[in-house]
């Protein structure tokens, strides 16, 4: 995808601000050790029987730990520029599982109908990916010339 200089540092400027959002979500669970995941899952409103899953004892260290791990290195590799494709398509699957938990079809929230942050999360997610967003003044640009 050939883009001017203007949309390029556009493109940049929207994955580094997704990129900080996503890092400090995350880098502030793994710095809390209070933090868990289980009170989110506990109100889960649809697929209930999995959310309750992901929070039984057994399993919600590594739901924790997927969550707070997984948010910190979306906004590792979108500031960066490395792995972006990859990354944005596990963080919009990520984002799926958190907008499922809340949905109340067709409110998400007291302020949404249908699209709420989560959805709009996922649409930029998938953008990056399919534009090889990491390739403008990023890491991903330097990989493939390696190839």
């Amino acid at each position: 995808m050939e883009l001017n200089k203007i949309p390029k540092l556009s493109l940049l400027l929207l994955r580094l601000t997704v990129g900080w959002m996503f890092f400090y979500a995350g880098i502030t669970k793994v710095l809390n050790d209070g933090w868990s995941a289980g009170g989110y899952l506990a109100g889960a409103k649809n697929f209930t029987g999995f959310y309750q899953w992901l929070a039984s004892p057994a399993i919600l260290p590594i739901t924790n730990f997927l969550n707070e791990w997984g948010l910190t290195l979306l906004g590792v590799a979108l500031i960066l520029g490395v792995f972006v494709r990859i990354c944005s398509l596990l963080g919009a699957l990520m984002m799926l599982l958190y907008y499922l938990v809340i949905l109340e079809f067709p409110y998400p929230n007291a302020h949404a109908y249908i699209v709420d942050e989560h959805i709009i999360y996922i649409a930029i997610l998938l953008f990056f990916a399919t534009t090889q967003a990491g390739r403008f003044y990023g890491f991903d640009r330097w990989r493939r010339n390696l190839n």
